[in-house]
C-alpha cells in the first residue's frame, strides 16, 4: 500500500487556493525555461509513473479514458500554466482524472506538480497564445440547441463526457476562461477528434455556444478533505471468517460488479483493491477496499496480501487500465484467485452499490 505524506491543510479555503496558485506561480515565473536538468528528469519520471497510463508514453493521449493529447498545439498553447497545474493537482471531479496534490491525498507535492506542468508546456514546444480574460456574452437557448446538434455525441447530452472531456465538469469550469473555451470551439484540438468549427459556425453562434458551456458551472471549489486513515494489513481481508465467493469470470479475468456486490452482501471472504490514485480512494471507495494505486512498484504491490485461496478483486475508473496493471503484477508473482470488476467504479456508483469516503474539513 502506498502512503502519501500529507502536509498540513489550510482551514481557510481562500488561503489554500491563493497560496497554491500565487506562491507557486511566483516559483514558476522565477525559473528559466527550459527546466534545469534535475527538474526536467524529475518531471519526466513523474510523468512516466503517474500519467502514461491514460495520456500515453509520448503524451499522445488516448491510452485510456479518452485522455487528451498533451502535444496538441491548440490545447497546450492556450492552457495557462496555473490551469494545467490545477488540472493535475485538483483533478476533474466525477471523471477518471484524479487529484495528485498531497493535500487531496495524492502522491505529489505542489513543487512537483508545477515542475511537471512546466515540463509538459516545454515538451509541447508551442508558443503561448495569450487569451482575453473578458467574459463572452451569448444566447443560452441558442447555445443549448447548438450543443445538442454539434457537441452532445462526444461530450454527452448533459456535457458529462462520453468519448470527449466532460465540459460540465465543475473543476474545468472553475479554471477555464470564456476565451479558452471559445478558442477550442473555433480551432479544435489537433491530434484529437475535436474538429474546428470556425468555418461551420458564425462568431455569434460560437459566442452562444461558449456562453452555454460557461452556464454549466456549479460553483465548485477545491476544498481540502479530511483524509481517511489507511487500513492496516490485518484488515485487508473483508469477512475473513466467511466462505469463498464463487465468481464466474469473463475472459478469465473480469467479474461482473453484481457478483462482487452479492459477495459483500453475503459476507464472503475477499480482498478489494482500489487501484486508482490514493486521492480517489480518500474521496470515495468501495467499503473494505485498500488503496494500491496503479503506480505502485512491482516489489511493493504484494505487501500485506496473503497468497492463498482468498479472492483479490481490483477495480478502477477506466474501467480496466489501472486495475489490469495491478492484477498483472500480482499474477506475475503467482497470485491465482485474482480478477477485475468489469464495469469499473463509476458504474458501481450508478448502480447504487455502497461506497464510503472522506468528508470536507
Amino acid at each position: 500500500m502506498i502512503k502519501s505524506s500529507v502536509s498540513p491543510r489550510f482551514s481557510d479555503l481562500f488561503h489554500f487556493v491563493f497560496l497554491f496558485f500565487l506562491c507557486n506561480m511566483m516559483y514558476a515565473q522565477i525559473r528559466n525555461a527550459p527546466l534545469t536538468k534535475i527538474d526536467a528528469e524529475r518531471a519526466e519520471q513523474n510523468y512516466q509513473k503517474y500519467c502514461t497510463l491514460c495520456h500515453g508514453a509520448d503524451r499522445e493521449g488516448g491510452a485510456a479514458d479518452y485522455a487528451p493529447s498533451l502535444k496538441s498545439k491548440s490545447l497546450m498553447s492556450t492552457m495557462p500554466l496555473n490551469f494545467l497545474a490545477s488540472s493535475i493537482g485538483f483533478g476533474r471531479p466525477n471523471t477518471a482524472m484524479a487529484p495528485y496534490l498531497a493535500d487531496s491525498g495524492g502522491p505529489m507535492s505542489m513543487k512537483d506538480i508545477f515542475t511537471l506542468a512546466i515540463w509538459l508546456k516545454y515538451k509541447a514546444g508551442h508558443e503561448t497564445i495569450e487569451l482575453s480574460m473578458e467574459p463572452i456574452e451569448g444566447d443560452l437557448k441558442t447555445g443549448a440547441k447548438l450543443f445538442a446538434q454539434k457537441c452532445s455525441e462526444c461530450h454527452g447530452s448533459k456535457a458529462e463526457g462520453i468519448t470527449a472531456p466532460a465540459l460540465a465538469n465543475p473543476a474545468f469550469l472553475a479554471f477555464a476562461t470564456d476565451a479558452y473555451i471559445k478558442y477550442a470551439i473555433e480551432n479544435g484540438r489537433e491530434e484529437t477528434e475535436m474538429k474546428a468549427f470556425k468555418t461551420q459556425l458564425s462568431q455569434e453562434q460560437i459566442n452562444d455556444l461558449t456562453a452555454y458551456i460557461r452556464s454549466l458551472t456549479s460553483g465548485w471549489s477545491p476544498e481540502p478533505k479530511e483524509l481517511s486513515p489507511y487500513p492496516e494489513a490485518k484488515d485487508y481481508v473483508s469477512n475473513p471468517t466467511g466462505k469463498n465467493p464463487a465468481f464466474i469470470l469473463k475472459q478469465e479475468r473480469y467479474v461482473p460488479m453484481e457478483q462482487v456486490a452479492k459477495a459483500l452482501k453475503d459476507k464472503n471472504k475477499l480482498i478489494l483493491l482500489d487501484t486508482r490514485t490514493s486521492s480517489e480512494w480518500h474521496n470515495a471507495h468501495i467499503p473494505g477496499a485498500i488503496p494500491i494505486p496503479y503506480y505502485i512498484s512491482e516489489d511493493k504491490v504484494a505487501e500485506g496480501l496473503p497468497n492463498d485461496d482468498t479472492w483479490i478483486i481490483a477495480y478502477c475508473s477506466c474501467p480496466h487500465a489501472a486495475s489490469d496493471k495491478v492484477i498483472n503484477m500480482l499474477r506475475k508473482k503467482g497470485y491465482k484467485n485474482t480478477a477485475v470488476i468489469d464495469e469499473g467504479f463509476f458504474n458501481w456508483i450508478n448502480a447504487g452499490y455502497p461506497i464510503i469516503g472522506g468528508q470536507p474539513k
